[in-house]
């Protein structure tokens, strides 16, 4: 940003040399491919700059639309490429205000510029994106583990789905075996099991749950309200309005519900399993109610969207992405909601089972690649959302991030084994910190003499553009940075590291203007060898400081550093650091 050599090397050191970045490197993770393609975006971008005076030449172009590929790149890997795009963003549209003002461009050239942006900067990338899951959806076409948080008409493109290229029967019948999904994105399947409600959680009967992994578990018989089917029965279809009974097939309990407020959503019914081989109370009673239906209409296999209200107490099945405790197994709850109109009531059949009923083919009903992108990225934010740690899983704060407080345990767990220890390099890290100090300090004097218009000459210009490319830079730490301090979602240590990117950036031009400045100020003859001088020292420091700490990234074994006698003693500076 600088086009400073020197500045150049001192933030490459101070990544390459840092125990953190080394440690993320080692291990199959996507940091290290976000902070290449967040790198790479800040790269294209400064050359883009760098061709301003020519513009709409080859390498303005160039460098332009390469910018925005890198930018779609950043955001494929995780969408905390989303903050590296607000900032070129932000620099984008000052670049622009800026040309609004030069009055040599006429509104054509204007429009040519914006126009320029608005291709490279933002259709390009959708298109690149796109292009991703394109390819994404075609190289993972089949079924996995994870097909329940998917849409009944999602997983019909899945090879091995049930679903897939399946044939079931249309039209839901008496009699007929079928699993229910909640039609939200990422919406479990209707489940119950044998383990009971624990003592003091409503009425002790059989736990009625939401998953999204398929089982038997998942498997309802449905039944009319007076009566259970037989072979004989003559075919009689499920319409709006009816009232039916589920049978849960593995427990034979029906689907149950009553006044006894639900495990976590007090204000909401309990929803349980309750009676023996089928037979139980008026409470299993439901009515069925489609979507915009009329009397008449029938009930149909994936398609038809249908709430299920309680017959007695009038509350609408529900379920959300709230997970019950382990007495649970962490699946979602399932209520009785009193509110009926709540998007979480509708419910669709997915799989459906009935030897006495002709099968259709479920191809047509496969989403178009559109809307499975929109689908994935919906299940993609309610899981993310939903991530907790696993146990003895060490996460930390955002407070702690800069100042090293805590790191966290790559591999090896008891003093037997080799310890991997993801912490950055303290040295270089509190250097950091006490840089992105001076530089606010820094920033403020300098934007004072600016005002006062006692910025003039050559060294002005060198003061203007270190104080402005770390402006960006620090822009960009905050970006990277301060958002997570708003995000509910469980957090660990290496969400910090494209932070620390644009950190380690701005501490390099940071020590290489005030060595420089402070050289010009001294006017010394030997002012360059003496810049160099100072330059090797600082990176001497910075190679020491990553042989001391390297066995954090190397590995270590033997005692804890907290033990008397330990070979790691002389590295534990913090009590927090588990070394």
């Amino acid at each position: 940003m600088t086009q400073s050599l020197s500045a150049s090397v001192l933030s490459a050191f101070i990544i390459i040399f840092d125990t953190g970045c080394l440690t993320l490197s080692q291990y199959i993770l996507l940091d290290p491919i976000l902070l290449f393609f967040i790198a790479m975006s800040m790269y294209s971008a400064q050359k883009f700059k760098g061709h301003s005076k020519s513009p709409f030449s080859f390498g303005w172009w160039f460098w332009m639309a390469n910018t925005g590929i890198f930018l779609a790149f950043s955001f494929s890997v995780k969408w905390v490429g989303l903050f590296i795009i607000l900032l070129i963003g932000i620099m984008t549209i000052s670049d622009l205000w800026h040309l609004l003002g030069n009055l040599a461009l006429s509104k054509i050239q204007i429009s040519k510029h914006i126009c320029a942006r608005v291709s490279c900067l933002i259709v390009l990338p959708i298109i690149c994106y796109l292009a991703i899951f394109f390819v994404h959806f075609k190289v993972l076409s089949h079924s996995g583990t994870g097909d329940g948080f998917f849409s009944s008409s999602f997983q019909s493109r899945l090879k091995g789905n049930n679903l897939y290229e399946a044939n079931m029967p249309e039209d839901l019948a008496y009699g007929s075996v079928i699993t229910l999904k909640n039609h939200r994105a990422a919406g479990g399947l209707l489940h119950s099991h044998w383990h009971l409600y624990p003592e003091g959680v409503g009425a002790r009967q059989q736990q009625v749950t939401a998953y999204t992994h398929k089982d038997d578990n998942n498997k309802w018989l449905v039944k009319k309200f007076d009566r259970d089917p037989s072979e004989h029965d003559d075919i009689t279809y499920v319409h709006h309005g009816d009232v039916v009974r589920l049978e849960h097939l593995a427990t034979q309990r029906n689907l149950h519900s009553h006044m006894e407020s639900a495990p976590i959503t007090k204000r909401h019914q309990q929803v349980s399993c309750y009676g023996i081989n089928g037979t139980g109370d008026l409470n299993d009673i439901w009515r069925v109610d489609i979507l915009g239906g009329k009397f008449g209409d029938r009930v149909k296999t994936v398609r038809t969207r249908l709430r299920l209200i309680h017959h007695t107490t009038g509350c609408a099945l529900y379920s959300h992405s709230k997970q019950l405790p382990k007495w649970g197994w962490e699946q979602m709850e399932v209520t009785c909601n009193p509110r009926k109109r709540d998007s979480k009531n509708i419910w669709n059949v997915e799989d459906h089972y009935n030897a006495k009923l002709p099968n259709i083919s479920f191809e047509l009903f496969a989403p178009s690649f559109l809307e499975s992108v929109l689908e994935s990225h919906i299940v993609m934010a309610q899981s993310n959302s939903g991530l907790k740690p696993k146990e003895g899983e060490i996460t930390s704060r955002p407070w702690q991030w800069p100042i090293n407080y805590r790191g966290q345990r790559f591999s090896g767990v008891n003093e037997t084994e080799e310890r991997v220890y993801l912490l950055g390099n303290p040295v270089l890290w509190w250097g950091n910190l006490c840089c992105l100090g001076l530089f606010l300090f820094c920033f403020a004097i300098w934007s004072i003499r600016l005002q006062r218009g006692c910025c003039t000459g050559v060294d002005t210009d060198h003061d203007n553009n270190a104080m402005i490319s770390c402006a960006w830079l620090f822009l960009g730490w905050c970006l990277h940075y301060l958002p997570f301090f708003c995000m509910g979602r469980v957090l660990y240590f290496h969400h910090y590291f494209p932070a620390m990117l644009f950190n380690s950036m701005l501490s390099g031009i940071l020590i290489d203007h005030i060595v420089t400045s402070v050289h010009n100020k001294l006017e010394l003859n030997f002012h360059f060898n003496g810049k160099i001088c100072t330059h090797a020292v600082i990176c001497s420091v910075m190679v020491y400081s990553f042989h001391l700490f390297s066995p954090l990234s190397y590995g270590m074994n033997g005692s804890y550093a907290g033990k008397a006698n330990s070979r790691l003693t002389h590295l534990k500076w913090l009590d927090s650091w588990e070394i």
